[in-house]
């Protein structure tokens, strides 16, 4: 595994390199005499900051969402907001997809005509299933393909300090490392085959579903028993089991008031990916519980609420 630790001068320059670069160079990335362009699909809650952090960085952007008003802030970011994903590849050096599921990257991908020499780069969370699926897609498309999950929510998107979990081919990783230093603090290379990276983020997310889940149920607990709440965190002060995590969701649950950093309907199909992909070889116990909970969430309403609602199905009103 290799660790590349990114910066923005060195993709601040290579922005600018079609300005005065004449050849396109054996990495794939094209260097003949116009701006690199970034096609962008998908401007939710991640995407959107991460198509303003590579317009910052002075790239051309063009990016798309099946609802163009949530894409529409991005102009004054100097984004080019286009109104097909056929508008958005045309010419394109990267092809960005940051969708809800594998399904709809799938759906949007197949109506696509890319250009020879077009990155396609996943950086959707779409579990085991579909990004084989995807990889074979890129293969039949004749484009090269990076499995490029991101570890982060909207906080870390906005500061450009996700971090990526990169696998695809060695030939374009020095192309594709200048986006991802825009959008990311930290690049993970894990190896060239497609789908390492996606079931490391499950991996990933097991655990964060599982904390999320495990602070709403002790939360809940403390109530029931009659315990307040806040020496949950007290006891923990100081401790091996004090967990960040806890102490950023605990108060919106104790609160009530969910300002969404990642949604609890992504958040339930992301645990509902991770017992997928358990099948029947191990008992992801927490992450089943988190999804239930999580289930029951989005269908009191919660669904566009960040996932600490997931203590909404936790407590039986």
């Amino acid at each position: 595994m290799k660790v590349v630790l990114t910066g923005w001068r060195r993709f601040r320059e290579w922005g600018r390199c079609g300005a005065g670069a004449e050849a396109a160079d054996s990495r794939g990335g094209r260097h003949d005499g116009r701006m690199t362009t970034v096609a962008f699909l998908g401007t939710g809650i991640m995407g959107r900051p991460m198509a303003a952090n590579l317009a910052r960085a002075g790239v051309s952007v063009r990016a798309w969402n099946r609802t163009r008003a949530k894409a529409e802030s991005l102009v004054s970011e100097g984004v080019t907001v286009v109104g097909s994903p056929g508008e958005a590849v045309e010419g394109a050096d990267f092809l960005v997809t940051m969708l809800a599921d594998g399904p709809a990257v799938d759906e949007v991908f197949r109506g696509l005509s890319l250009e020879a020499g077009t990155i396609w780069l996943q950086t959707s969370t779409v579990g085991v299933e579909w990004v084989d699926r995807l990889a074979e897609a890129a293969v039949a498309a004749g484009v090269p393909f990076v499995d490029c999950p991101v570890m982060g929510t909207k906080g870390p998107a906005e500061q450009g300090q996700l971090q990526v979990l990169a696998a695809g081919p060695d030939n374009v990783r020095d192309s594709a490392a200048p986006v991802f230093d825009a959008i990311g603090s930290t690049t993970r290379w894990l190896g060239t085959e497609p789908g390492t990276a996606t079931r490391l983020k499950l991996v990933m997310n097991a655990w964060i579903l599982a904390l999320t889940n495990g602070t709403g149920e002790s939360l809940a607990l403390a109530k029931v028993l009659g315990v307040d709440p806040q020496l949950f965190f007290d006891v923990m002060s100081g401790t091996g089991f004090d967990v960040p995590y806890a102490r950023a969701k605990g108060p919106m649950m104790l609160s009530g008031e969910y300002p969404a950093s990642f949604p609890a309907s992504l958040a339930a199909k992301d645990a509902r990916l991770v017992v997928e992909a358990a099948g029947e070889a191990i008992d992801v116990g927490g992450a089943a519980a988190a999804l239930a909970h999580l289930e029951a969430a989005v269908e009191a309403g919660h669904g566009e609420d960040d996932m600490a609602a997931v203590y909404e199905g936790i407590v039986k009103r």
